[in-house]
């Protein structure tokens, strides 16, 4: 014997419903035994409740239902069978649909409708679809045997609890099916008192039908057919990477059903549980995939965390109160009141000093139990025993299920881990005491986030994925980005690494794309859908994305984009700068940066600062955690004034050695930034303060080596025209270094707390002395590189190595 159970999305058409016949047919030859059981057509249980709480509340828009669902089977009758054979169905789907009108007259007359209505009314769904898909069987060749499971299924006459009579069930079956041939259909969901007063399952109550005709049998398996590729490690709406599970346990099943999962529902899988029947999930549009086997023994997969399943619409009640402390009896009134008007408590956790208990439900069950609870506790309230009821709303509840969870240490705390440093606040945790499932409960907008975090986190998730939001697309930003997507595949296949830009912007346009933006076309997809740059609004649409592993990139060199770093880390988003304004602000400012990332869990990078590409920050910083101390550094940390004065060889004036390498991107846009030494000055008060040094801009002494009347041109172009000026004055100075066989270098020095910038003549026995092209040059003095400095030396400027810089905090971020 074989049970096939095929859900509302398998029928809603009528090409699904043929779909659902060549499957059985396949079936058929493998096992003639064959139960068949069906849903109502997809959507019809919905028409059905809307035309009845119509009905019930006087409207008579109730009738427009009715026409729905009328056309929806003429509809569906029309697709399945040839225009001479549509009479005859048509004829007795009205007959059911007249019937269906008089019970919704009558509720609209009374105005009036109670559970032994409502679950009458709700039948006429797998009554219609019956009727429909086995005379469509039997057009096909497949001769089944309609079998109503009001004459099988049999229920408790309690409407407030529809329980199933399992003694008188077993005798109805055994009789029914005895001597039947085979293949069977049974409609789903339905059933029936001893009295013969029509009765459903409740919700799932087709799965059910199918596992307790599967088990009062005794067949080999019960195949469930849905519109899904198995049970999935999470919502394939919500988590994009969620993969089907090729096996579970019965327990597993269960967990993950309870807390969402909308494969099966909870009580479903008892009847075949109990008899240790296998159950297949399989998807009705790819019958050829394998599907999910469920089964007792589950999978031995290596992953203690199977899979992931959230509940949405959750309140929790807090009841919290010096007087519950020692008192007997205090849970079993709180759960006895709320059993009393029929509230499901979903989630529980209490405190083990006895002072709280809180507890979650149903926003339709909310209010309910709320009245409940104050009513059952009044007394203790007016003595002050027990505080007003605390309720929280807009949650979910997220819950990570696997049988081998007992086994694995410090589970709970990966995921703490990983939900504290995505920003996801824990409202309340639970942890059955089979350790099979711990649950969280989180804000009901941070349950996607939830989900893909932890699906991430627990290897369910094939790449891992970062989520960039880049201000700043001039050399750098697209050096940057060109170098993403060169990368991009390599990053995925060995790295199992995918980067996504999320958002780009510049000081004129920013755009966002919820599917990323094109690498490739992002210039045009910036023109094209930008809209004008706004900072603040720029952070508040990141932040409303609320995507796991967010990193803000800032390539600009930008005052008031600095200023919105707190504000991004504290909102849980890393971010990587090249830009240098947070970093050489003021000290507090630094501080308090790097301070909010600690205490945020996030990263503020920023290796870029000084060096482009080279680790310099890191070195430092790495010296520094092994217990090593910096007392001096010499540098030249401007690639951009080393490649001027390396070019200043006496063949070129001065001010067009400038001129060029402001064209070819070595300056800023205004070179003003580097020839007045404030950059490097900047650098160096970055780099003492790495070294554990306080420092503030205004202690580090800046030389100029031009007027300051020129420094304060109006603009740039006035500038180069003053700079010209002075090529006699700065050739002088190249041939007084050249006479006494010296070079000229801008140099940074610091020296225990005090630091200093100027243009110096070197000796050839210099370090620097040979410093080629755009290089820079950082020398490291500390307790274990005393006599010998420690030295880091390589290109320091040019937008492919300054971007390469960004790219390596990137990734140092993801590591981390």
């Amino acid at each position: 014997m074989l049970v096939l159970k095929f859900g509302g999305s398998s029928v809603a058409t009528a090409e699904n419903v043929k779909r659902v016949i060549e499957i059985v047919r396949d079936k058929i030859k493998e096992e003639p035994s064959l139960i068949v059981v069906a849903s109502a057509f997809g959507g019809i249980t919905n028409l059905l409740d809307k035309s009845g709480e119509k009905a019930r509340s006087g409207s008579e828009e109730y009738k427009s239902f009715l026409a729905t669902i009328e056309t929806r089977h003429m509809t569906m009758i029309e697709g399945l069978f040839p225009f001479k054979n549509q009479g005859e169905i048509k004829a007795s789907v009205k007959m059911i649909l007249n019937e269906l009108e008089d019970i919704c007259f009558g509720i609209f007359l009374l105005q009036e409708m109670n559970r032994r209505v409502h679950d009458r009314l709700l039948s006429f769904g797998e009554r219609l679809s019956g009727k429909i898909i086995s005379e469509a069987f039997r057009l096909q060749g497949i001769p089944i045997n309609y079998q109503d499971a009001r004459e099988l299924i049999i229920t408790e006459e309690n409407w407030e609890r529809i329980q199933v009579d399992f003694s008188e069930t077993q005798k109805r079956i055994d009789r029914q099916l005895k001597n039947a041939s085979f293949p069977v259909y049974v409609p789903g969901f339905i059933a029936s008192t001893r009295s013969g007063i029509p009765s459903t399952l409740g919700r799932g109550g087709s799965d059910y039908t199918a596992a307790l005709l599967a088990a009062m049998t005794g067949s080999r398996a019960l195949e469930i057919w849905t519109d899904v590729d198995g049970v999935m490690t999470a919502d394939p709406a919500l988590v994009e990477s969620a993969m089907p599970l090729s096996k579970l346990s019965y327990s597993e099943l269960m967990e993950m059903s309870h807390f969402g999962a909308k494969v099966i529902f909870p009580p479903s899988i008892q009847p075949v549980m109990k008899k240790n029947i296998p159950v297949w999930i399989k998807n009705t549009f790819h019958p050829e995939v394998p599907g999910t086997l469920i089964d007792a023994d589950g999978t031995e997969n290596g992953h203690p965390v199977k899979g992931l399943s959230h509940i949405e619409g959750i309140v929790l009640l807090t009841i919290t109160g010096g007087g519950m402390v020692g008192v007997t009896g205090t849970a079993a009134r709180l759960f006895s009141c709320l059993s009393q008007q029929n509230v499901n408590v979903i989630f529980i956790t209490q405190a083990s000093s006895e002072h709280s208990i809180t507890l979650a439900v149903s926003q339709e069950d909310a209010e309910k139990a709320t009245k409940a609870i104050e009513n059952e506790f009044a007394a203790e309230r007016k003595l002050g025993l027990i505080d007003r009821l605390l309720i929280e709303n807009g949650l979910s509840i997220v819950a990570l299920v696997g049988d081998k969870m007992k086994s694995s240490l410090g589970l709970s705390g990966k995921a703490f881990d990983a939900l504290g440093k995505n920003g996801i606040n824990i409202r309340a945790i639970a942890q059955g005491s089979t350790e099979k499932n711990v649950s969280f409960v989180v804000k009901e907008n941070d349950v996607v986030k939830t989900l893909n975090v932890l699906h991430e986190r627990f290897f369910l998730s094939p790449f891992k994925k970062v989520h960039l939001f880049m201000v700043g697309v001039g050399n750098v930003g697209s050096a940057l980005l060109e170098q993403i997507q060169r990368q991009y595949s390599c990053l995925k296949k060995e790295y199992a690494l995918e980067i996504k830009v999320m958002a780009v912007a510049n000081s004129r346009l920013m755009a966002f794309d919820d599917s990323g933006i094109e690498l490739g076309n992002w210039k045009k997809q910036l023109a094209a859908q930008g809209t004008p740059m706004n900072k603040e609004l720029f952070v508040q649409k990141m932040k409303a994305m609320n995507l796991r592993n967010s990193i803000f990139v800032d390539n600009t060199a930008s005052h008031s984009i600095a200023l919105l770093y707190e504000k991004i880390l504290k909102a849980s988003i890393s971010v990587v700068a090249s830009n240098k304004i947070a970093a050489s602000g003021s000290y507090s400012t630094y501080k308090k940066l790097n301070d909010t990332a600690l205490s945020m869990k996030k990263k503020f990078l920023y290796e870029t600062n000084v060096g482009a590409g080279l680790p310099v920050l890191k070195t430092i910083r790495d010296m520094r955690k092994s217990g090593d101390k910096i007392f001096r550094i010499q540098a030249v940390l401007s690639g951009s004034l080393n490649f001027i004065f390396n070019h200043f060889t006496g063949e070129t004036p001065f001010s067009e050695i400038v001129k060029l390498a402001r064209e070819e991107g070595y300056t800023e846009p205004d070179p003003r930034i580097d020839l007045s030494g404030q950059d490097v000055m900047r650098k160096i008060l970055i780099l003492a303060r790495e070294s554990g040094y306080p420092l503030e801009p205004d202690e580090v002494s800046v030389v100029p080596f031009l007027p300051e009347h020129l420094m304060k041109a109006d603009s740039v172009e006035k500038f180069m025209e003053e700079l010209e000026k002075q090529n006699n004055s700065l050739e002088k100075q190249r041939q007084k270094a050249e006479k006494n066989q010296k070079k000229l270098r801008y140099v940074a020095e610091f020296n225990r707390g005090k630091a200093q910038v100027g243009l110096q003549m070197v000796d050839p026995d210099q370090p620097y002395y040979q410093l080629d092209g755009k290089d820079n040059i950082v020398l490291i003095f500390s307790q274990r590189y005393d006599e010998q400095p420690l030295v880091i030396k390589g290109a320091g400027a040019g937008a492919a190595v300054t971007a390469s810089g960004v790219f390596a905090d990137i990734i140092s971020i993801v590591n981390q």
